[in-house]
């Protein structure tokens, strides 16, 4: 049995652990090639794009791909509706592997926005440092804020267009409660901007922004291919897949 993840998550990886070694089944990751030096799975990798939904199509008739899990980042919403595309057209079954949203506590004072766009917006009557935690991709969004300084956190260094005062720092997760209250407290944090990635990871600066009663800018997930069905963590798709192996 041949199984494609498309991946580049921490539950991408984890679900490659799981299955990785699961006699009669065959498993190739996908990555995007967005980072430099991204983290492997185990198992057989491929890095870049397919072509669109259409090249994925190929891809999977090529190969004999049998079932098909999408376990990409939550904001990679185009090549979600890629696999729905991709899938419907060559009848290969088709899971979606997301974590789920952060959910605001007590004392949160979140701020909602529909894209970077409308989060640079509201960055100005918020406050004048910025934590933008939204990676490299969408700086041009907050270019043109010069009145505000920014600490850019991403696992690579941005390219311009980007803000003019800016320090970048760079670093992958996870990151712990402690290291957030320090980098916050060290660079005199005043809001934080995130896109609701969700997962354990990345979610300890909400709470250091809670605890320093700072607005963060919330950016909304992009919409996803209806009628696909969802799972929430690598445990779940794993018995996906084993059930499918099962009753070959």
């Amino acid at each position: 049995m041949r199984v494609l993840i498309l991946g580049g998550t921490t539950e991408a990886r984890r679900l490659a652990e799981l299955l990785h070694d699961t006699p009669g089944l065959r498993l190739t990751s996908s990555l995007a090639g967005r980072v430099a030096s991204p983290r492997l799975p185990p198992g057989e990798v491929r890095v870049g794009g397919f072509g669109g939904a259409e090249g994925l199509a190929a891809w999977l008739r090529e190969h004999g791909v049998d079932a098909l899990i999408d376990a990409t980042h939550p904001f990679a919403g185009t090549m979600s509706f890629h696999a729905a595309r991709a899938a419907a057209a060559t009848h290969v079954p088709l899971l979606a592997l997301r974590r789920p949203g952060w959910v605001p506590a007590d004392g949160d004072d979140w701020h909602d926005a529909a894209s970077l766009e409308e989060a640079a917006k509201l960055l100005p009557a918020l406050g004048r440092r910025v934590f933008l935690t939204t990676g490299r991709m969408g700086l041009a969004a907050f270019a043109a804020l010069d009145d505000l300084w920014f600490l850019v956190r991403s696992v690579d260094a941005p390219e311009a267009p980007h803000p003019a005062r800016m320090e970048v720092l760079l670093d992958r997760g996870p990151f712990s409660l402690d290291g957030e209250r320090e980098l916050m407290r060290r660079h005199r944090v005043d809001v934080v901007v995130t896109k609701d990635s969700g997962g354990a990871a990345t979610a300890p600066k909400l709470t250091a922004a809670r605890e320093a009663g700072l607005p963060v800018v919330v950016v909304r997930r992009p919409p996803v291919p209806e009628g696909v069905p969802v799972v929430a963590d690598p445990e779940a798709a794993a018995r996906w897949v084993e059930e499918r192996l099962t009753a070959r």
